[in-house]
């Protein structure tokens, strides 16, 4: 009788640790506010889809740094598996994976329809190579397009930045940036607003999306938006610990695939209107909205060819074959 409740003991045991995902909570975790920022509201749209499909698998979304972990260091959490997904901007995993800052890189994705145009691409393929093997599974394809917002005056092409202290997510992105006069700090979003109040900032780059949901509109006096041309374009997926991710059973993976898929439709229309809603915001604000012409652009991409792009490339072979399949994409 003694072995019948041990051999039943090991089976539920084994039974448990195969089902693991199922027995505990998905922590997502990110940092902007719930049911106001597209990032919160996408994240909700691919958890409701997962559980249309299999409702055993329970989610738990942590907005606006509730779960206790800075921005930054969710990538750390994600590789030793004890966070499981997050809404993470790559640009953010730089100082561990150098390669990551081509997901931002100045003017390679002018548009989010180019950006929609890399999905199946081998550009996407290497990118979650490199992520995988860095122990982060890229789930969503959420690209946000972004713009300057500054305090002292309008951005218009290079020369515009001389002298202003900028923030940009990336320090590849900032290469460009020194180049034209502006000297850099490097935080993640949640810090722009406080940053802009007590002058450590004088403008920033950051997505509409953001500019809109932290409100620094209410900091800045200038706006540079991206209706035409995105400078500054960043991916800003939903990820998943690849120690997580390898605890699916191959039908909850496909149940993950579609409804990233769902997602990412979902928040391409966010963005699209996340751009219309910051001009609106700044003008409300009595702030000075431009949109970047097609002149400024390209006079921004010939410095960025000339400072962003070799630095880059000469970081690693991989970051090379990366920025070369970027660039394929036509």
């Amino acid at each position: 009788m003694k072995s019948i409740r041990h051999a039943a003991a090991a089976l539920a045991l084994a039974a448990f640790s195969s089902g693991a995902v199922q027995a505990q909570d998905i922590k997502i975790s990110h940092q902007w506010k719930a049911n106001v920022d597209g990032r919160d509201k996408a994240a909700r749209v691919f958890v409701k889809e997962v559980n249309k499909a299999d409702p055993s698998l329970k989610f738990r979304i942590y907005p606006a740094r509730s779960l206790g972990i800075k921005p930054v260091a969710q990538f750390d959490a994600l590789q030793n598996g004890t966070l499981e997904m997050a809404v993470f901007p790559m640009s953010y995993a730089v100082g561990k994976v150098p390669e990551l800052s081509i997901i931002i890189m100045p003017g390679t994705v002018p548009t989010l329809a180019h950006a929609m145009k890399l999905r199946g691409t081998p550009f996407q393929a290497k990118l979650n190579e490199i992520s995988e093997k860095n122990g982060v599974r890229i789930i969503t394809w959420w690209w946000t397009p972004g713009a300057f917002a500054t305090k002292d005056r309008e951005i218009t092409g290079p020369k515009s930045v001389d002298g202003l202290k900028m923030r940009a997510a990336d320090p590849t992105f900032e290469v460009m940036l020194r180049a034209a006069g502006a000297s850099v700090v490097n935080m993640p979003s949640s810090e722009i607003y406080p940053s802009l109040q007590s002058g450590v900032l004088s403008g920033a780059l950051t997505s509409a999306e953001t500019f809109v949901s932290m409100r620094l509109y209410e900091q800045t006096k200038f706006a540079t938006t991206p209706s035409k041309y995105a400078l500054w374009m960043l991916l800003q997926p939903l990820v998943m610990s690849k120690q997580h991710w390898d605890k699916l059973t191959p039908a909850q993976k496909k149940i993950f695939e579609a409804a990233a898929a769902k997602s990412d439709e979902f928040f391409l229309g966010l963005q699209t209107e996340a751009v219309e809603k910051m001009e609106a915001a700044f003008k409300k604000a009595g702030a000075k909205v431009h949109q970047m012409t097609q002149p400024e652009y390209e006079e921004w991409v010939a410095l960025a060819k000339k400072t962003s792009y070799p630095e880059y490339a000469a970081k690693s072979p991989e970051a090379k074959e990366l920025l070369e399949l970027l660039l394929a994409v036509k």
